[in-house]
């Protein structure tokens, strides 16, 4: 079982915040926090550690804001330059981070300066988030500034610290009812340099097609025939990010964002014959099902201008929950290109056994296939409870 990540960020985190902040500021009480500290920390998780550290923070340094960030920004080592992930070491910053999120709102520039060199060794993608809402016209300004900023933290903090839904931050409801300020910070760095940048990038775009999904791919359709213009390496870094960002839409079979991708549901589609069936009728927890899937693309297709259709195919499965209603799972199946005369068998194997993210509940499930985001029956099975 993988180490809770709380406990990677022991003691020894605040010990040595405890020690360069002295080291700077001699009148910092190390001991008194250090007690402080003790008295709460292992009650917290990982993020609840960060934050709680930060609050005190506010409690052993100046109570004058600009001369509590100026002491906590001497104290901070050099900028990050390979590590682009975020590693417990970078963790390191997440009080300071915390500290200008509850202690900074009224103070922007001194607390944006802040956010501006601690990007640069952890994140302000949470930070700054308290200051967008406050003051959201104020923060867009700066953030359209920093998107072409020479430092690809900062950068990334434009798309990564903009994210409606954010893992682990507060969600931003603004921009979850209206992208568009978003939107065009995204569109200054779509082809960022770094992957690092694009895939945040990507990331927002996902984040923005859970609420907005006409949006999401409206962006990712225009990014797309744009692509056709660029440099072969540009354009395949375009591509890239529009299928990251599209991957929530696809697992869903979204026909709108599986066009996008190049499987359209176009006429031709319409002459694809689809046919699904299922193993047994009937199984028992434990065991496996097997989903079945035949494709077939005639002649007269080719003749009609579709030499060939490129597919993705995936099946959904409608599974039984504790009080009887379902919830539908999508599985991937396969992409594949089909050719006008062929035809094409496939088959998947569905294990029936309890997971970690799924409880069997017995009852009849419904299946069906799904061909470039159009819906296909299949059947249904009876799940009974195992023997014993």
């Amino acid at each position: 079982m993988a180490e809770l990540l709380k406990n990677q960020y022991g003691l020894e985190v605040p010990q040595q915040l405890a020690q360069q902040l002295q080291a700077v500021w001699p009148a910092f009480d190390a001991d008194g926090f250090m007690q402080r500290v003790q008295s709460q920390y292992e009650s917290f998780e990982l993020m609840g550690r960060g934050r709680f550290l930060g609050q005190l923070l506010g409690e052993f340094l100046p109570k004058d804001f600009p001369a509590a960030v100026d002491v906590l920004l001497k104290s901070v080592g050099e900028p990050l330059t390979t590590d682009r992930s975020f590693s417990m070491s970078a963790f390191y910053y997440l009080p300071h981070t915390c500290f200008v999120a509850e202690y900074g709102l009224d103070f922007f520039d001194e607390s944006m300066a802040a956010q501006y060199e601690l990007t640069q060794r952890f994140t302000a993608e949470f930070s700054i988030r308290p200051f967008i809402e406050r003051y959201p016209e104020q923060t867009l300004a700066l953030l359209e500034e920093w998107a072409s900023d020479d430092n690809y933290h900062v950068r990334r903090l434009v798309s990564e610290g903009t994210r409606p839904r954010l893992p682990w931050g507060k969600q931003l409801k603004g921009f979850m009812a209206d992208p568009t300020p978003v939107l065009a910070l995204l569109e200054a760095l779509k082809d960022d340099p770094e992957l690092y940048v694009r895939r945040s990038v990507a990331n927002n775009l996902n984040d923005i097609g859970k609420d907005n999904p006409e949006r999401l791919i409206e962006v990712c359709s225009r990014w797309m025939t744009e692509a056709e213009a660029l440099t072969p390496e540009l354009k395949a870094n375009r591509e890239w990010l529009v299928k990251h960002a599209l991957r929530t839409a696809v697992k869903r079979c979204d026909p709108a964002a599986l066009a996008v991708l190049g499987y359209g549901a176009d006429n031709a589609l319409e002459a694809l014959g689809v046919s699904g069936s299922l193993s047994a009728a009937e199984a028992r927890m434990g065991e496996t099902i097997e989903v079945h899937a035949e494709l077939a693309l005639p002649e007269s297709a080719g003749a009609s201008g579709a030499a060939e259709l490129a597919l993705m195919v995936d099946f959904r499965v409608h599974f039984v929950k504790a009080n009887g209603s379902t919830s539908a799972k999508v599985f991937k199946l396969k992409k594949l290109t089909l050719k006008a005369g062929e035809q094409v068998s496939l088959s998947k194997k569905l294990s029936l056994v309890k997971m970690s993210t799924r409880t069997l509940y017995p009852g009849t499930h419904k299946v069906e296939l799904f061909v470039n985001g159009q819906s296909y029956p299949v059947g249904e099975f009876e799940l009974a409870l195992s023997e014993g």
